[in-house]
């Protein structure tokens, strides 16, 4: 990766405004990071060292300290010697962002090896997203869905090695099979040596003399697949579920990445979901409200007999239990709430009304609107 004093403006590389959020300059990188990502671009030196200095501009930019240095010293102040004004902590330097990345340099090679291993040989998979639809009862209940995806496996010609028929991959003649280089570097303590990985094989250790005509030396190529993915009972809109092992096949024979499924849970015109619990509404009748009765009501679970009893007014609330949705973690299931609604009459006979007409007078409930029959009862009543 270029020095800090040579790399562009750190905002341009993320592609964010100088007061961008942090939570802007983390979905920032995320985007440019899949953009220029190695495992994305077929081991492109150039987008490798885009990437790097992407990478360099996130870890200055989302450390609060080492942003307010940069906006104020700008990049001289990470590399190349002292800082154009104070010093930085009372250290009196700024190169290579800080005292841990000279720990991290002078410690991790006097012991032989770099602080954290590198991987070698084939490297993973990257992971890759797709979006699966469910209805209510599928959520509900768990099932079992065909998914169709389109990804990365492993080239079933070379089987994966990314060489020709009758070939093998060879040993790295820049790194020597170890799929990493030696560099020197100078610091504040003199030249110490650091470990980068080998640009030529990617840090694999091997190179492809003879490439597969198949996947063009990959070891992968891109095909429709069909999965069934196994949704447990009590999902949720939102709900992610990660199939490890079943995502992007990783380059040249590597270990194929993390397929995540994200949940989307259609709505359902008969209940509500709320956390573990569903809610319906169950329409009644006046009659059937003032005087009671028992009415079937729909669940998950197939037709319930719920009582309303004599005198229930209109948003009552019948709760059903063990009738929602299964707990994803734990056992037992949500509540049914049946949310009654009474039901006033629009379509009454002339019979009907002058029922009603009697019903009020003897209540003493004035009504309107009864072409006579109301005043009629009072007449023959007094």
């Amino acid at each position: 990766m270029a020095g800090a004093e040579t790399m562009g403006d750190l905002y341009e590389l993320l592609g964010v405004r100088p007061d961008a959020t942090d939570e802007e300059i983390k979905r920032a990188y995320r985007r440019r990071a899949r953009e220029f990502h190695p495992d994305a671009n077929g081991g492109d030196p150039d987008l490798e060292a885009k990437f790097k200095e992407i990478s360099f501009a996130y870890e200055v930019l989302r450390d609060p300290e080492r942003r307010a240095r940069y906006d104020r010293f700008g990049a001289a102040s990470f590399r190349g010697g002292p800082a154009p004004g104070p010093s930085s902590a009372g250290s009196g330097f700024g190169f290579d962002s800080g005292l841990s990345d000279l720990f991290e340099m002078f410690f991790g090679t006097m012991a032989g090896a770099p602080r954290a291993a590198r991987r070698r040989g084939p490297q993973p998979g990257s992971d890759a997203e797709v979006t699966l639809h469910l209805n209510l009862v599928e959520a509900v209940f768990g099932a079992q869905k065909q998914l169709s995806v389109r990804l990365p496996v492993s080239c079933d010609v070379c089987g994966g090695s990314g060489a020709a028929l009758g070939t093998q991959p060879i040993v790295c003649s820049d790194c020597q099979g170890t799929g990493e280089i030696r560099r020197l570097r100078n610091s504040l303590l003199g030249q110490v040596v650091t470990m980068v990985g080998c640009s030529k094989c990617q840090g694999t250790g091997e190179v492809i003399a003879d490439p597969c005509q198949a996947c063009r030396g990959e070891g992968r190529r891109m095909e429709d697949r069909e999965l069934t993915v196994e949704v447990p009972a009590g999902v949720d809109d939102g709900s992610t579920l990660r199939l490890a092992g079943r995502g992007p096949a990783g380059p040249r024979g590597g270990p194929n990445g993390s397929l995540f499924v994200h949940l989307v849970v259609e709505p359902d015109e008969r209940f509500e979901r709320a956390g573990d619990d569903l809610h319906t509404t169950l329409h009644v009748g006046m009659a059937q409200a003032a005087l009671g009765t028992s009415l079937d009501v729909e669940t998950l679970d197939g037709p319930r007999q719920v009582g309303v009893a004599a005198g229930t007014q209109a948003g009552s609330v019948v709760r059903l239990r063990g009738l929602g949705v299964p707990h994803l973690r734990g056992r037992g299931r949500g509540d049914l709430y049946v949310h009654l609604a009474v039901d006033t009459p629009t379509d009454l006979t002339p019979r009907q009304r002058e029922l009603l007409g009697q019903l009020a007078a003897e209540r003493g409930e004035e009504v309107h609107g009864h072409d006579g029959v109301f005043s009629r009862i009072r007449s023959a009543l007094g």
